[in-house]
């Protein structure tokens, strides 16, 4: 599909670009541009080559041949992106274009301060003095809302929150004040409310320095709040792209309607349970601390307290779904580490009827009862161990006498149930989850999870690190498989959407307390609590 045409003179005008890897083109021949201040976004799935193209503009993809062109207008001339010199290139990365990682935890430096990362760019691009350089850093952190950013400038990323870590990317990106700014994916890994935050906070800067934005992401509802334009990928081709207004009101490929119909859908069993029907998980006045160091001579003798988990009460019924909604260190991760079982707490917690607290119950006849569903696949998949080996570990401790081949028969069925057979997969049992793509390693992550017959299921995050149409597509079968075995989950997130497709009760979370609780229908449809109203209103 041919770009939109414009009358304002495009910033960068993107032709015939393409992307190879050992002959094998990732990104075959696309057109765009983008005017000076305009917000443009870059759409696709995981695969897409939406990320590949906005590094290759820099040239920052090692090994891959990059062709076609990429003009960049600076002080009324323009040059070519991909065929400039390095050393020239050199200098315009960051100084007329910047680039925002998706990942600042990866992409900071963990051994130098924020402030002396953000001043060496001032140092190289400007040639300022290093206390200059040091005062200025302190002055684009305070930019960014970074509150005490004399401080913060002497903190080392993993002291900053992530929220806090994106901000310092963003004035590291901001210091030269360039004319594009190329952002990757940069609100992925942040809570609802931090993303409505950082995107203000690119609005504003984005309207007082009058820079062209190149948004990279495959969240849609970020795309109608911050974006003019749209250009939606898909394996490298370019399928449609227009107006947000123009292409989300009448999508005109199939794929940019798949995207936008991927919202997930509710489709729970509504069965009222009887009052009577004990409920399979129960938590009253749950509480989990760590002891904190105190300074000074009290150190030697006594330590401090953080309570990351006050007082919770809850329960989860059979075949229901508790939703647990809030930002980072509300308390979510500290509540499902409790109701598995990983954290000394206080209180009461039964599980089935036992208790999940007392240092006599037989805990490992217990984890038979509840198993856990990961965030991210990727890691909680060892990629030392085949597929049969990752699935089948949990017959290994449950059910050790199992003879070989009805615990391979037990793998083939528990894959079968989520989707996964040898018939999509030559060799599946044998193979890597490295081999697999996101969603297919968390399907394999639910298996690992049922194989033992669990009644119930933690679901940490389960789909966060996904796709929205994979997302779509693993929620529906977590709902199956409720509907089928009669599961319960209690279900960690930040994203509202997936509560309200998933939840028959749902919990919000604030600072380790519970500051709101009831039905979905109750709690999203009628919040009483100021910070349930935000949490809502920031997920748009």
């Amino acid at each position: 599909m041919s770009p939109v045409t414009t009358t304002v003179p495009a910033l960068l005008d993107v032709k015939g670009l393409r992307i190879a890897f050992g002959g094998k083109a990732v990104v075959h021949g696309i057109d765009f541009s983008i005017a000076p201040g305009e917000k443009l976004a870059l759409v696709g799935e995981s695969g897409s080559g939406k990320t590949v193209t906005a590094l290759s503009l820099l040239r920052l993809v090692q090994d891959a041949h990059v062709s076609g062109q990429a003009l960049l207008s600076t002080a009324g001339s323009g040059v070519d992106l991909l065929s400039l010199p390095e050393r020239d290139l050199r200098r315009i990365r960051g100084e007329d274009v910047a680039m925002i990682f998706q990942e600042p935890m990866t992409a900071l430096n963990p051994l130098f301060t924020v402030g002396d990362q953000i001043a060496e760019v001032l140092e190289i691009k400007k040639g300022l003095t290093r206390a200059e350089s040091s005062q200025l850093a302190i002055e684009l952190l305070a930019k960014t809302g970074i509150p005490e950013p004399e401080r913060r400038a002497r903190s080392f990323p993993h002291q900053l929150s992530g929220g806090q870590r994106q901000r310092a990317m963003i004035a590291m990106a901001l210091a030269c004040a360039p004319k594009l700014l190329l952002a990757d994916e940069p609100t992925t890994a942040l809570d609802v409310s931090l993303r409505g935050q950082i995107l203000d906070l690119l609005d504003e800067l984005q309207q007082a320095n009058g820079m062209a934005v190149l948004m990279i992401t495959h969240d849609l509802n970020l795309v109608r709040r911050f974006a003019d334009r749209v250009v939606v990928m898909e394996n490298g081709y370019i399928v449609e792209q227009g107006s947000v207004s123009e292409v989300f009101e009448r999508p005109q490929h199939a794929y940019t309607r798949r995207l936008i119909d991927s919202k997930p859908v509710r489709d729970l069993l509504e069965v009222p349970v009887a009052a009577s029907t004990p409920p399979l998980m129960s938590a009253q006045g749950l509480r989990v601390s760590y002891p904190t160091p105190l300074a000074g001579f009290k150190g030697w003798f006594h330590h401090g307290e953080f309570v990351a988990l006050k007082a919770v009460d809850f329960s989860i019924l059979p075949g229901q779904t508790l939703g647990v909604v809030g930002e980072s260190g509300s308390g979510k991760s500290t509540l499902a580490l409790a109701a598995l079982g990983l954290l000394p707490s206080g209180g009461s917690l039964t599980l089935a009827g036992q208790s999940w607290i007392d240092p006599a119950a037989n805990h490992q006849a217990m984890r038979r009862t509840i198993q856990v569903v990961f965030q991210d696949p990727f890691s909680s998949l060892s990629p030392r161990l085949t597929v049969e080996e990752i699935v089948g570990e949990g017959l290994l401790v449950h059910e050790p006498g199992l003879p070989a081949a009805q615990r391979r028969e037990r793998v083939l069925a528990a894959l079968a149930e989520v989707g996964l057979g040898d018939a999509q997969f030559p060799g599946l049992m044998q193979r890597y989850p490295h081999e697999f793509s996101g969603g297919q390693r968390q399907r394999m992550a639910i298996a690992r999870a049922l194989i033992i017959q669990p009644r119930m299921l933690v679901l940490d995050e389960p789909t966060s690190a996904l796709d929205v149409t994979i997302q779509k597509q693993v929620l529906q079968l977590l709902q199956t498989l409720q509907r089928e075995r009669g599961l319960s989950y209690l279900l960690i997130t930040h994203d509202v959407d997936v509560i309200r497709a998933m939840a028959h009760q749902v919990i919000v979370m604030k600072d380790g307390a519970i500051v709101e609780s009831g039905s979905v229908d109750q709690v999203f449809g009628t919040p009483q609590h100021d910070y349930t109203q935000t949490l809502l209103a920031a997920a748009g």
